[in-house]
């Protein structure tokens, strides 16, 4: 996605050297990290600007800033970058909305440059790459700003945000961890900005959906609450155990049909459903067949033979766009990487994982699967040049530190507490949301989903909401004609914006 570059800005650097901080992953040595200096001050800039955004002009003051998260004993043991966009002249009671990216391990730069920031980059609306530099970055009338203050929080060791001294990173690198680190973060946020009785929002894409449920359970599972009036869920993925993808675990075989199914229908390789032409009907039918026939047919394993296993390869074949003579290769069961391989290979293609319109070229047509993934090397160069270009131009931002897109962390700790330590063996946080819409009446939740994202699929998002113990009356669905990242489709940015002000307004 493409550069911006805009609106005139006072710039009020309240503290410009930077901190210096361990960095795990260049392995410096104990001694120099023990070293190195903290200073007292995070640093901050404030700029002011204003544009229009769902067809009102708004003046607003951006901050982007450090914000130490320190210990009992006023320590600092980290610092988070986040960059805040806040209305001039709003009351405390302005709704705010909290913001960030997956992965884990990606800064915000993708929500904050192609979603909801006042300004994005713009790149091709139709599956090709991003090409190369300089990319164009423009005015975004879709951003949130008319209806709700924006905060886009990078979690530790993401974009800036690093420990410091000696603290070692992993101590922020978890889900828990992480969760503790953001919530800790927020309070803060919140008293120093005066806004904890302001209507408030929390969202993310992708893992960040996760961090979203593992949040809320750290602001709202304690008696010290900060209680939210919605959660935004984009590209969602709760339940890591339905989606495993591990021998003798026929879930993701069943969640993946109405993925594939809209993927073959978008690139000629099914007829549509009977009652529509487009994805919403197909997926609707291939939904049905997935739950009442071919999940009951996977549970009978080497059961499955004759006349039932052949109605049912049929069937697969017809949503899938697979040959049946493939189909039973696979024993009825196609990984997602083989679909990406062989959907296409009859044009010598493949197709996208972050979004299935998108193809590419492999080195040969032979391989069981791709290379790479053509919609990630589609998009992913035009967003970093655009962030490092906005947030250090005209946000006057610019620290030494390098901006880390997608990377730096590893070892991450996926264990959750409770469940009599059974939730090692089985990684959900869907139960999270669910106490969460249990014990706070006022929660409500949107879940936004590309029909062509094979990362976190539509339907496994929709299984793992409606699980027991999550009501449902609360939790409202939309879907786009785009992938992972629906916003990179310029149509379907400004339908998610109308949807998220349309939530919000309804309050």
């Amino acid at each position: 996605m493409r550069s911006w570059i805009g609106s005139a800005a006072i710039a009020l650097c309240l503290a410009s050297a930077p901190l210096l901080a361990q960095d795990a992953a260049k392995g410096g040595s104990k001694d120099s990290e023990k070293a190195a200096p903290v200073r007292a001050e995070p640093m901050v800039s404030v700029t002011r600007h204003s544009g229009t955004f769902g067809g009102q002009r708004i003046a607003y003051t951006a901050t982007a800033s450090d914000t130490f998260l320190k210990d009992d004993k006023g320590n600092p043991r980290a610092r988070i970058f986040s960059v805040s966009y806040v209305k001039d002249g709003a009351d405390a009671n302005r709704p705010v909305t909290f913001l960030f990216n997956g992965g884990p391990g990606s800064g915000s730069l993708w929500l904050h440059m192609g979603a909801f920031g006042p300004k994005r980059v713009a790149i091709p609306n139709d599956g090709r790459d991003d090409g190369a530099p300089p990319y164009r970055i423009v005015e975004n009338p879709d951003s949130l700003l008319d209806v709700t203050d924006i905060v886009f929080i990078d979690p530790v060791g993401t974009a800036f945000s690093t420990a410091l001294g000696d603290t070692d990173p992993k101590e922020f690198w978890g889900v828990t961890k992480d969760a503790k680190s953001i919530a800790q973060f927020i309070r803060t946020w919140l008293s120093e900005n005066n806004r904890w009785n302001a209507p408030k929002y929390l969202g993310g894409e992708s893992y960040g959906t996760t961090r979203t449920a593992a949040v809320v359970n750290e602001l709202e599972g304690t008696y010290n609450d900060v209680a939210f009036n919605g959660l935004l869920l984009i590209s969602t993925i709760l339940d890591f155990g339905a989606q495993a993808e591990v021998p003798g675990n026929e879930m993701p075989y069943v969640l993946m049909v109405p993925s594939m199914a809209v993927t073959a229908l978008y690139h000629g390789k099914t007829t549509p459903a009977a009652s529509g032409t487009g994805p919403a009907a197909l997926a609707a039918e291939a939904k049905v067949f997935a739950t009442n026939e071919y999940l009951p047919a996977l549970m009978k394993g080497s059961a499955l033979v004759g006349e039932e296993r052949a109605a049912i390869r049929a069937k697969l074949s017809r949503y899938t766009g697979l040959t049946e003579q493939y189909l039973e290769s696979a024993d009825l069961r196609v990984t997602p990487s083989r679909f990406y391989k062989e959907l296409l290979r009859d044009r010598g293609l493949v197709v996208g994982r972050l979004d299935a319109r998108y193809t590419g070229k492999d080195f040969d047509n032979a391989g069981e699967t791709p290379d790479n993934d053509p919609s990630f090397y589609g998009i992913d160069g035009s967003y970093t040049a655009a962030f490092n270009a906005y947030v250090r131009q005209e946000l006057k931002f610019s620290p030494e530190r390098q901006y880390v897109t997608i990377g730096g962390i590893r070892d991450w700790d996926w264990d959750l507490p409770g469940n009599g330590g059974e939730a090692r063996y089985y990684k959900n946080v869907a139960p999270y949301i669910g106490r969460a819409l249990r014990e706070n009446s006022g929660l409500r939740v949107l879940v936004a989903q590309g029909w062509y994202d094979f990362a976190t699929p539509f339907f496994g998002a929709e299984y793992s909401l409606t699980r027991t113990g999550i009501p449902t009356d609360r939790i409202e669905y939309t879907s786009y004609d785009a992938g992972h990242m629906m916003y990179v489709n310029e149509t379907d940015l400004t339908k998610l914006s109308r949807d998220i002000r349309d939530f919000m307004r309804r309050r």
